[in-house]
C-alpha cells in the first residue's frame, strides 16, 4: 500500500471526508521532500493543476485539518510564516539559530526524555512531534 492510499485510510477509519481539495493539498506536501509553506502549497497545487482554483483559506484550512488529525507538522523556522511536513516523513526537530538562520535538523529521541517526564511529573500527554528551538549555533556563539 503507498503512502497517499494509507493516509486516506487513517482518515477514513477515523471518520473523516477526504474532499478534492483536501487531497490536493495531501498530494503536495507527499510531492515535497521538505517542509512547504501554505503559499508553497498553493503554487504547487496551480502548477500541477492550472484549471483548478484552491484559495489559501481552504489551504490553511486544510493544513490546520491535518494538523490535528495528527498527519502533518506545523512549526515556525523563523521565516515569519509556518511550514508544513507530513509527520510520517520527518521525524525529526529544528535548531534555528537566531543569528545566521540556520536550521539544524535534530533527532527527535532527544526529546523523549522530556515528554516521558511531562507524562510522569505533570501527568500531560506531550506532544512533541516536530519542534523547533531556537537559540544561537556555534559559529554565532563564537562571533
Amino acid at each position: 500500500m503507498d503512502e497517499q492510499t494509507q493516509l486516506i485510510e487513517r482518515l477514513r477509519a477515523a471518520g473523516h471526508r477526504l474532499t478534492p481539495q483536501r487531497r490536493l493539498v495531501l498530494e503536495a506536501l507527499q510531492a515535497s521532500d521538505h517542509h512547504l509553506s501554505a503559499e508553497e502549497i498553493g503554487r504547487s497545487i496551480s502548477g500541477r493543476y492550472p484549471s483548478l482554483s484552491v484559495d489559501h483559506t481552504t489551504i490553511y484550512r486544510t493544513l490546520r485539518w491535518l494538523r490535528d488529525a495528527g498527519l502533518v507538522s506545523e512549526t515556525s523556522l523563523g521565516q515569519g510564516h509556518m511550514v508544513y511536513a507530513l509527520l510520517s516523513r520527518h521525524h525529526h526537530h529544528h535548531l534555528v539559530c537566531e543569528g545566521c538562520g540556520c536550521v539544524i535538523e535534530a533527532d527527535s529521541s532527544l526529546l523523549e526524555p522530556l515528554r516521558r517526564e511531562l507524562e510522569q511529573r505533570y501527568r500531560f500527554a506531550a506532544r512533541l512531534s516536530h519542534l523547533s528551538i531556537f537559540g544561537l549555533c556555534a559559529g554565532c556563539q563564537g562571533a
